[in-house]
């Protein structure tokens, strides 16, 4: 407990980060030296004490540099936070990892992939690191937890590790805590700013040996957490999308210009995909009508007029077809019209 108040009290006093940390430690020989040269006031003591009281109460668990939980692949990125805070399941911490980011404005196509990908990473044991954000992130989490287990994904916040955001996914939170696990440097409670959502895109790239970049436009954070996996020799993938799209923008700068592999599906990482050519194959037992209006659909949304005029029918007729495909899975509908899934 003397060492974990130490390390504390050093990285909780003003103007200490990882690397200035690591130099006091560094120049004083030792955490222990390093926290006394400090003459850290009562004050400090005690907002320390509390942190800590706070995350014994929360469950929460504190996962220093030194520790068999350690993420490896963290530890390799230069800076890395000397401490971070974990809230559910630590074992998930020592096992494989993939980075999987994108938009939060995704389309119904884009996040149904991602999320039929993660399941397939933690069918694999293999456990998804993501940002729980609206979007891309959330179908990355839900993917990951419709496979069997509790080791199967990591929510990297930007906030204390018990500061749910956004809000709309506390129930995600809490899956999360049950069946993988929170994970943040920053101190129990913190709200974050908007700095602190790059340094924890920093580390979604850090944590995992591969990063996959979903839909994302070239300025997003998403391309930042890429930009980050290229620093750090990761390897990146990217999934490419219609050039009209601009969420299509990001991923698809990166594979032209070769910083990115381009990510096709499940086959691209594990040798069996039959899941999810399952899932895309088309539906043996649509009728003849319903097979030429699935080959009008695409990812792109298709109003039913429009798909009228195509397939030559009437609106109630497209109507009734539409009604039966989206019944068995086979199509979506979404702003603008149906896309094919």
């Amino acid at each position: 407990m003397s060492d974990l108040i130490d390390r504390l009290l050093i990285l909780r006093s003003p103007g200490v980060g990882p690397v200035r940390y690591e130099k006091l430690v560094r120049q004083f020989g030792s955490v222990a030296a390093a926290a006394d040269n400090l003459r850290t006031d009562s004050g400090l003591v005690d907002l320390v004490m509390r942190e800590i009281d706070a995350a014994n109460s929360a469950g929460v668990h504190f996962v220093c540099d030194d520790s068999e939980y350690y993420p490896v692949e963290l530890k390799n990125v230069k800076g890395y936070p000397p401490i971070i805070c974990v809230r559910g399941n630590l074992e998930t911490l020592r096992r494989p990892m993939v980075g999987i980011v994108g938009t939060r404005h995704a389309t119904a196509t884009g996040m149904r992939f991602i999320s039929d990908l993660a399941e397939q990473f933690a069918n694999h044991s293999v456990v998804v690191v993501s940002g729980m954000a609206i979007g891309t992130d959330t179908a990355a989490h839900r993917g990951a937890l419709r496979a069997a287990g509790v080791t199967q994904t990591i929510a990297v916040l930007g906030g204390g590790v018990d500061y749910i955001w956004p809000i709309e996914n506390e129930s995600l939170y809490w899956e999360i805590v049950e069946r993988g696990a929170i994970i943040s440097e920053m101190p129990m409670g913190f709200v974050p700013r908007t700095t602190n959502f790059v340094q924890r895109n920093r580390w979604i790239a850090g944590l995992a040996a591969k990063l996959i970049l979903s839909e994302a436009d070239l300025n997003s954070g998403s391309m930042t957490t890429a930009r980050f996996a290229i620093d750090f020799n990761r390897e990146l993938w990217a999934v490419p999308g219609h050039p009209s799209d601009a969420r299509a923008a990001g991923p698809n700068s990166l594979i032209a210009n070769a910083q990115a592999k381009l990510c096709s599906g499940v086959g691209n990482f594990f040798q069996t995909d039959n899941k999810l050519l399952k899932k895309s194959a088309p539906d043996k037992k649509n009728s003849e009508s319903e097979n030429i209006l699935l080959d009008a659909l695409g990812a792109i949304p298709v109003s039913e007029s429009v798909l009228a005029d195509v397939v030559k029918k009437s609106v109630s007729e497209i109507k009734r077809d539409l009604v039966i495909l989206e019944l068995r899975g086979s199509v979506q509908k979404v702003d603008g019209g149906y896309i094919k899934l």
